[in-house]
């Protein structure tokens, strides 16, 4: 009876090792395609990468014309006309625009300056 109780936890073992070494080498199988496509990835990565930088068009910071508004609105040019203030290739007075602006709400003498900052009127 000894001998029967020790043959099974023997057997058992045996068979243990046997699920354990083939789950070992499905692992190693399995961390070698991972290996592959990692590799494949980064080389497609790359090519993109260069594929990009030669089609990339010039930086917006080296770009002076992008975005940057010559003229004002009409409604705001009369705006400014009604208030006594013309426009000129210089800079605005401050204190003209301010006193011009004075009727305004907050929200719309925020507007007008960005839009004025925009045209490159107001420094």
């Amino acid at each position: 009876m000894d001998l029967e109780m020790n043959a099974d936890p023997g057997i058992a073992l045996d068979e243990t090792i046997d699920r354990l070494t083939a789950a070992a080498t499905h692992l190693e199988e399995t961390l070698q395609r991972l290996e592959e496509k990692i590799a494949s990835a980064e080389q497609k990565l790359t090519a993109l990468e260069a594929r990009a930088a030669a089609t990339a068009p010039a930086p917006a910071a080296t770009r002076t014309d992008m975005g940057a508004r010559k003229t004002l609105p009409t409604a705001m040019t009369t705006l400014l006309a009604k208030q006594g203030v013309t426009l000129e290739a210089a800079s605005l007075e401050a204190g003209a625009l301010d006193a011009a602006l004075s009727s305004l709400s907050l929200e719309q003498r925020i507007a007008v300056k960005s839009q004025l900052l925009r045209a490159g009127l107001l420094s």
